[in-house]
């Protein structure tokens, strides 16, 4: 096990990957290079062996032709014979197993977790802005493609490209000793095979990132279907969706048939070359042979290192494509993993300590980067164990104040304190550790329920998990939960993002969770709003026990459940327009006031949807 933890496979990289080809490789692999290294030079001493395979062979030759068949096995030769055997059953076979051992211990089974622990961990980090601009099935697509494409290329250029070059030095000296012209013919052809894969090359790695581009777009296209596969049925959309995959895949056929017409094109043209390699060495040696200035031996080692190197570019040339498809792929990954949308600690970054919970607005803005949409200019206080209610209609910037107190994004103006700390200046880990979180989209993962709840604080017991949910009364149904693999109870897995529960139970759950967090300030957006009027009078009086000395934001178009708050601020483009206990606001009769008139069973409702659900009723 020593031997393969040569290579620590999990060591973080420093700094953000680079957007360059060579800067992002060095990234990647930081840390590995000095095993890589020695892989490449044992692949290197083994490619070695094949200029010295046939130099023995033609040494055999031609002590075989001078001494005769009686004379071979004499005692003269016993030492040119024990020299072969040697090489041929000591120190080749020594050396190619140190070459397979060290890629197939070293570095294969480490690179690939090193390149995608790397991307995965940066990936993380990126802000929620970057996974909201594409699909999650093109994002972990990019980092498995990427991962395995550069372990690709490390392995093939110690296994092939150290190993033929090694190689075809061992053939120049060789060819060298038989005659310098000899050397000559061979270096003219390896200049030929040099240009012909200069010429090809850059061509294979253009199509090949386009390849990779249109691939991941089928995979994008298919995992948000299958994402969205209720959706799909229950709009009856089967033949839209499988029509936009089959764009997609009708695109990434074209694109690997034009990668395909110019892969043949390019194994044609090496092949040709090497055939015609064995004709110019040997029949070169042959000619000299002729006129007694090359040995029976000579033409044995020239004939064998031609043909070996003739055989050696079609899998040179195949794995040379490869590479160049892997760094084709590579490049394409580095477009959608290296470009940075982060929100980062700063370098003094301290931990948050919350004593009471308040939280200050001051002057806060945020737009997104557009000049519409947001907030704008908001300062506001809440005092420690307050709880505050907010109100709008949708775009008025409810969720994005939130965002910014959790530091989803960070603020374009102004500040935002918790106890006095600004928020910019300490840790993202420490600020969202204090701040407990039910959502509308209740984000649920593919694992048990009691891993769902523990999520909240991962090293509760198992009594304080089970009280959690009791309290979120979500204990009764997680009794009964049973998933595909005869899992009961607790540990039944949900299935992807929770398909395999109602909204209100995915929302109960959610509501354990925060309770076993048990943090100082608690957000709810729209946290009962999948809860039938039922089952939310069941939990509000654990949701006013849950409230309990918190701090508390609580967002809802269900105004019933934000009456019992301390204070409600209504907001309108991003602004803060009104503010007040519930009784105020309603005797203001502004903005408020309007919403509660407007609504149907305790929804915020606008001016056309009254209209419309007036005329329904006439």
């Amino acid at each position: 096990m020593k031997f393969g933890n040569l290579i620590d496979a999990f060591q973080p990289a420093k700094g953000p990957p680079p957007d360059r080809l060579g800067g992002f490789l060095r990234w990647c692999l930081s840390g590995a290079w000095p095993m890589l290294a020695l892989a490449a030079l044992f692949s290197a001493l083994a490619g070695a062996m094949e200029a010295g395979t046939a130099y023995i062979l033609g040494m055999v030759i031609d002590t075989a032709i001078a001494s005769g068949p009686d004379s071979f096995f004499s005692t003269a030769n016993l030492l040119a014979i024990v020299g072969a055997l040697g090489f041929f059953l000591v120190l080749r076979p020594i050396l190619f197993g140190l070459s397979a051992a060290s890629n197939a211990i070293i570095v294969q089974p480490n690179v690939n977790p090193l390149v995608l622990s790397r991307l995965n961990r940066w990936t993380m980090g990126q802000s929620v802005r970057f996974f909201d601009d594409d699909f999650a099935g093109r994002i972990a697509q990019k980092q498995m493609q990427t991962a395995n494409a550069v372990t690709s290329v490390s392995v093939e250029v110690i296994n092939v490209v150290a190993f033929a070059l090694a190689s075809l030095a061992g053939a120049l000296a060789l060819l060298g000793a038989i005659d310098w012209r000899i050397t000559a013919l061979f270096a003219g052809w390896l200049v030929g095979y040099f240009a012909t894969i200069r010429w090809f090359l850059p061509r294979v790695r253009e199509r090949s990132a386009k390849r990779a581009g249109a691939r991941a777009m089928v995979s994008g296209q298919v995992v948000d279907t299958i994402t969205n596969i209720k959706t799909v049925k229950l709009f009856a959309h089967a033949e839209f969706e499988e029509s936009t995959a089959q764009d997609a895949m009708a695109d990434f056929r074209e694109k690997a048939l034009h990668f395909g017409y110019l892969s043949a094109s390019f194994r044609f043209c090496l092949m040709t070359l090497a055939g015609l390699l064995p004709v110019l060495l040997i029949g070169a040696t042959l000619f000299l042979w002729r006129d007694g200035l090359a040995s029976e031996g000579d033409i044995v080692a020239a004939g064998a290192v031609s043909i070996r190197i003739a055989q050696m570019t079609g899998w040179v040339s195949f794995t040379l494509m490869a590479i160049y498809s892997n760094v084709g792929e590579i490049e394409n990954g580095m477009k959608t993993l290296t470009r940075p949308d982060r929100v980062e600690d700063e370098t003094e970054a301290t931990e948050l300590n919350v004593t009471d919970g308040a939280i200050e607005f001051r002057n806060v803005g945020f737009a997104y980067g557009r000049d519409v949409g947001g907030v704008q200019d908001v300062t506001l206080s809440i005092k420690a164990g307050e709880k505050l209610g907010i109100v709008g209609a949708s775009g008025a910037g409810k969720s994005t104040l939130v965002s910014l107190l959790l530091r989803l994004y960070d603020g374009e103006n102004g500040q935002i304190l918790i106890d006095g700390q600004d928020i910019s200046g300490v840790t993202q880990n420490s600020l969202r550790s204090q701040i407990g979180m039910v959502t509308q989209e209740t984000a649920m993962f593919n694992r048990s329920a009691r891993d769902n709840i523990l999520y909240g604080r991962p090293d509760a017991s198992e009594a304080d998990m089970i009280a959690a949910a009791q309290k979120a009364e979500a204990h009764d149904f997680i009794q009964d939960l049973q998933d595909g693999q005869e899992r009961t109870g607790y540990d039944a897995y949900l299935g992807e993002r929770g398909v395999k529960l109602s909204g209100g139970q995915r929302q109960r759950i959610a509501l354990a969770r925060a309770i076993l967090k048990d943090a100082p300030i608690l957000v709810l957006d729209e946290a009962t709003s999948a809860l039938d009027s039922e089952v939310e009078a069941s939990i509000q009086a654990a949701l006013e026990r849950v409230m309990e000395g918190k701090t508390v934001l609580a967002i809802a178009h269900r105004l019933s459940t934000l009456s019992e708050m301390d204070r409600i601020i209504v907001m309108e483009q991003g602004r803060i327009v009104e503010m007040g206990s519930h009784e105020a606001l309603l005797a203001q009769g502004g903005l408020y006031a309007q919403f509660w008139s407007r609504q149907s069973g305790g929804f915020i409702r606008t001016d056309g949807e009254s209209r419309a659900a007036q005329d329904a009723a006439e």
